[in-house]
């Protein structure tokens, strides 16, 4: 059994799938597969996720398929309403946005609070020392680091000045995704919690020995 995860870039799709199964396999009696599908940023999600969403979850391997999941940076796109400021509100009706427009049962919207990378600020030690060191205190609660200065943004700008070389999302996010422990991005992350929850959630629903 598996999931699909439709992811927006390139280091979700690269990083994703192993550092989610590290925290859903342990509390499973048989692993599950996650296979991405990667779109062009987040407007091709947009407006893709419904056609995809039916291909897996109507078609001739549909038995196989625990569910859809797609995740989305909550910064970046400009779907929401303009009255719209806040994370919660943004959050909460670009969710039941995305889960009205697919019209799936087994389709759920998640979003990255306010992108994947605030989960690696979850666990400063994973970074360079000169770039742990340079961390604001906000990162205790890495899912407020906000619109201003979203978690890519920080470490774009702080590793040049303290390791002097650029953060590459590709390359850099890969290789921190493998040392991030899940556990710790857990407890520091509620909205990577509500997602993890969920997996397991449907992993053990659609196996009756996990139950």
């Amino acid at each position: 059994m598996r999931f699909i995860l439709f992811v927006e870039g390139h280091t979700e799709n690269k990083a994703l799938p192993q550092f989610l199964k590290k925290w859903l396999d342990p509390q499973l009696p048989d692993p599950v597969g996650i296979k991405t599908v990667r779109f062009e940023g987040w407007r091709e999600l947009l407006k893709d996720a419904p056609l995809k969403a039916r291909m897996h979850l109507e078609g001739p391997y549909k038995n196989e398929i625990i569910a859809v999941i797609s995740l989305m940076d909550l910064y970046g796109p400009t779907f929401y309403p303009g009255n719209l400021k806040e994370c919660k509100e943004r959050y909460d009706w670009a969710k039941k946005y995305m889960e009205a427009a697919v019209n799936q049962p087994n389709f759920f919207q998640f979003f990255a609070v306010h992108e994947v990378e605030a989960w690696l600020l979850s666990e400063p030690n994973i970074f360079p020392v000169e770039v742990k060191r340079a961390l604001p205190t906000k990162i205790q609660h890495p899912e407020t680091v906000n619109f201003n200065e979203p978690p890519a943004k920080l470490l774009e700008r702080l590793y040049p000045l303290h390791v002097n070389r650029s953060y590459k999302k590709v390359v850099n996010g890969k290789e921190l995704f493998r040392k991030l422990n899940p556990a710790v991005a857990y407890e520091k992350c509620p909205k990577l919690q509500e997602l993890l929850n969920k997996m397991l959630e449907l992993a053990k629903a659609s196996n009756p020995t996990a139950r």
